[in-house]
């Protein structure tokens, strides 16, 4: 009985042993598809971010040229009115240096308002 009761207890011994086996085996396994999820999931992330640079990057395109269409408007516009504006000079200047010299030169003289009281 007591061969008995030994071997009884070695087999429980093997089976513990090949149980925690099994038990290493599969934490090594959850640890292993933990990491190839990880990695997955970085992939994924990689490629999705890829995806929306290269979409920023059509629609930058796509609306670049509407900035370049912008910019030559307002330059043209610019030039335009700065034309607009030496042409007056040019049409007004005489005037506007005779207009001038007529108040220089045309002083009326008069007594000042309290001057005029006081007398």
């Amino acid at each position: 009985m007591a061969a008995q009761q030994s071997q009884s207890i070695q087999t429980l011994l093997e089976a513990e042993k090949e149980a925690s086996k099994v038990v290493q085996q599969a934490r090594q396994y959850r640890v292993q598809r933990l990491k190839d999820a990880r990695s997955e999931a970085a992939k994924e992330i990689e490629e999705y971010k890829k995806a929306k640079e290269q979409e920023f990057k059509a629609f930058e395109a796509s609306h670049a040229g509407n900035t370049q269409t912008a910019q030559l408007a307002v330059d043209k516009e610019t030039e335009v009115k700065r034309r607009e504006i030496s042409e007056s000079y040019k049409q007004n200047k005489d005037q506007v240096v005779q207009k001038l010299l007529d108040r220089v030169v045309l002083v009326k003289p008069e007594l000042h308002r309290n001057l005029k009281k006081a007398a």
